[in-house]
């Protein structure tokens, strides 16, 4: 059986950047990974692809809606099929870059799922064998998977997820999105850009629930001057496919009178789970709370001392920057040395146009928890628009 000094399971933001700072640390590491490529939700179906495609349906905008004004005549045709191609490089690039990075820092990939036998020994499974690795400890980064909801089945074709929303095959003439959040926006946005009326659905009284008040009523009134639709306290209660289209019945929150949407794909962006269910939590005694994330103490132990975790699997912001500064931390806590995050600067964006970015407490949880403050604003009138003519 082969052993090292640290297992780590997951090889997403937080298992990755884990397994390279161990390694740098002088400790013997193996990753364990379920995807044939590194990097994870982040960067194999989340933020490169989506970030991707965001830069190049603003370019694609700027050509066809405001190079004119500026003496630029030019006549834009998209080429879909390009389009995704060019995102698919950028992933495959940059996963080819974590790869070189495992070699260079002589960390072992096991290519599977691993579940935790017992506080020393992860099972690596990969549907043709299974083989047995001992760790003196363990770094839980499995991430998050997609939160569906009652009666809207994905089929990722014309009812999908951020994932199917990322290669589609066809820019649809009508997009419902089901989630106010980051990522419903921001793919709302892509494809509102390359074409589609994008309406989007969100159960809270305000978009990005989680942001400054001032600032999500701001953005939305943006968002609604670029072509967006908004309904708000609205709940999504079925969805069918009827006649090439999908249907949506929906109701307002705490109204029963039903009515229904249609559109040709739906996006169902309400948010992520922790992604815990293969990894034998409770075989082998590892708390976890309601939502079912891990449970740790400050110093990312597990009430099983030897087993750390970071990242979506734990409580806070699902975030990829989040996870890899918990995963260096623990790293160098296992080390002996003193890993800390300061959880009040970790940023939160939503990357559309234009971006919105927030760090720290908002107004709202300040006045909730009794701190005095003061509201100081600057407007960035310079940096409101991408061309002077807009």
């Amino acid at each position: 059986m082969k052993e090292f000094d640290l297992v780590v399971i997951g090889g997403g933001p937080a298992g990755y950047t884990g397994a390279i700072r161990a390694s740098q640390l002088g400790m013997k590491v193996a990753c364990v990974e379920m995807r044939k490529t590194l990097g994870g939700t982040c960067l194999n179906v989340g933020c490169i692809p989506s970030k991707a495609l965001l830069n190049f349906s603003e370019k694609y905008e700027e050509v066809r809606k405001h190079f004119a004004d500026i003496g630029i005549k030019t006549k834009a045709t998209l080429d879909l099929k390009k389009m995704m191609q060019k995102k698919n490089t950028v992933v495959g690039d940059l996963c080819k870059g974590i790869e070189s990075l495992f070699a260079k820092n002589k960390i072992t990939k096991f290519i599977g799922t691993g579940t935790i036998i017992d506080s020393n020994t992860v099972m690596v499974s990969n549907g043709k064998k299974n083989e047995k690795i001992k760790a003196k400890n363990i770094l839980i980064g499995t991430g998050s998977s997609i939160v569906e909801i009652p009666n809207v089945k994905i089929d990722e074709k014309t009812i999908v997820s951020s994932t199917g929303a990322l290669s589609l095959n066809k820019v649809p003439k009508e997009m419902i999105v089901i989630g106010g959040g980051y990522i419903g926006l921001e793919l709302g946005s892509v494809w509102m850009r390359l074409g589609a009326k994008v309406t989007v659905v969100e159960y809270a009284d305000k978009i990005v629930p989680a942001m400054d008040n001032e600032i999500s009523k701001s953005f939305m009134k943006i968002l609604e001057k670029q072509g967006m639709k908004f309904m708000l306290s609205t709940k999504v209660l079925s969805a069918k496919n009827k006649s090439g289209k999908v249907s949506l019945e929906i109701c307002g929150v705490g109204d029963e009178k039903t009515s229904r949407l249609s559109a040709d794909v739906v996006l169902v962006a309400v948010g992520r789970k922790a992604h815990t269910d293969k990894l034998g939590l409770d075989k082998v005694g590892i708390t976890s709370d309601e939502y079912g994330r891990v449970e740790i103490n400050d110093y990312f132990q597990t009430n099983i001392t030897n087993i750390y975790a970071v990242g979506d699997v734990v409580k806070g912001p699902m975030l990829a920057h989040k996870a890899e500064e918990e995963a260096v931390a623990a790293a160098e806590i296992m080390a002996g040395q003193a890993g800390h995050v300061n959880y009040n600067l970790i940023p939160g964006v939503v990357y559309t146009w234009p971006e919105v970015a927030s760090v720290g407490a908002t107004e709202e949880e300040l006045k909730k928890t009794g701190v005095n403050y003061k509201v100081g604003k600057f407007p960035f009138l310079g940096l409101c628009n991408r061309f002077p003519c807009q």
